[in-house]
């Protein structure tokens, strides 16, 4: 009786739900820290590689100047010969500049898409449509670089014929934008449309009612109480074109200097700088991969910043 008295366990939880409460949110704050604890084993790991060309001699050939790497715009690697002048900085400009237009074709067709798949569809076409994208979005990258390859790079080598501009094979600017917005276009859409479905039903009656047009209702009222999560599908898009590295290496051109702002000129892309140079496995080539890995990490960082201030600045425009 005694040792009842004074459980501790009996005095903390008045009842067996709340016992059971708490070890489950407790298994839940355990998961999150697991989950969470990833993304710090990962940029250790790619620091610990990626600070070795700036502090180290790599073998003779000489640090890599940080700045220089930061700034500079030729990537000089080591082929026929070992050398120390690799630069980023162009690379960093094309990667912002080639998401900017991927997103830009992607984010209207996108949203159009979602709308007329939740709002104006038939039932039965809506189902299908929805399956449609979802399968867009199941895609492995290197499918989209295979039909990159195979069919816009050849689209985009008449298209440029017509200009007379030679545009080497088809790999450009212009043939990297349209792949990563053909990919990034089933993940704003499907997330778009969650969010127009989530539009409470009494705010579109209500325009209804008062004597707006159905098209009225959907571009005025629908979209913009859904603004907030479509935003949000924006930021996953601009992610997942930043991250893309299999597909663009494939219809970029793999540029060496820059920056690159004519469509028809070869680029190339943080991550697909990445994936050329991981063929060997020691040496300054190979661990200036993870260097660029981490300026990745960070470009994608100050990004997603960036757009979720933007995303709150949205989300407090009132309806009108």
């Amino acid at each position: 009786m005694e040792l009842l008295k004074k459980n501790p366990f009996r005095d903390k939880f008045n009842s067996k739900k709340e016992a059971i409460d708490y070890f489950v949110r407790t298994f839940f704050m355990i998961s999150a820290i697991i989950s969470s604890s990833f993304i710090i084993i990962i940029v250790v790991f790619i620091a610990k590689e990626g600070i070795k060309p700036f502090i180290t001699d790599n073998n003779g050939i000489g640090s890599v100047n940080l700045f220089s790497f930061i700034t500079g715009k030729v990537w000089l690697e080591g082929t026929a010969f070992l050398s120390n002048l690799y630069g980023v900085g162009f690379i960093i400009i094309n990667t912002l500049y080639i998401s900017f237009f991927a997103l830009l074709i992607s984010m209207p067709i996108g949203v159009l898409t979602a709308l007329f798949i939740a709002k104006i569809a038939p039932k039965k076409i809506a189902e299908f449509l929805r399956t449609v994208v979802e399968l867009l979005a199941a895609i492995p990258s290197i499918v989209y670089g295979l039909f990159g390859s195979g069919i816009i790079l050849v689209f985009v080598y008449n298209f440029a014929k017509i200009f007379g501009i030679q545009s080497k094979g088809g790999n450009s600017v212009l043939a990297t934008v349209l792949v990563l917005a053909l990919m990034i276009l089933p993940t704003i859409t499907a997330l778009s449309e969650v969010a127009i479905r989530s539009v409470r039903s009494e705010i579109e009656h209500g325009s209804l009612a008062l004597g707006a047009t159905k098209t009225q209702t959907n571009f005025k009222i629908v979209l913009l109480s859904a603004k907030s999560g479509i935003f949000t599908a924006a930021i996953l898009g601009v992610g997942r074109a930043l991250g893309e590295a299999t597909a663009v290496s494939l219809v970029a051109g793999n540029a060496r200097s820059g920056p690159s702002f004519g469509f028809f000129e070869t680029t190339s892309t943080l991550t697909s700088t990445m994936l050329q140079g991981l063929k060997e496995t020691v040496g300054i080539d190979y661990d200036i991969r993870f260097s660029v890995g981490l300026v990745l990490m960070v470009v994608i960082l100050l990004t997603n910043l960036m757009l979720n201030f933007a995303k709150k600045r949205v989300g407090n425009i009132n309806v009108k």
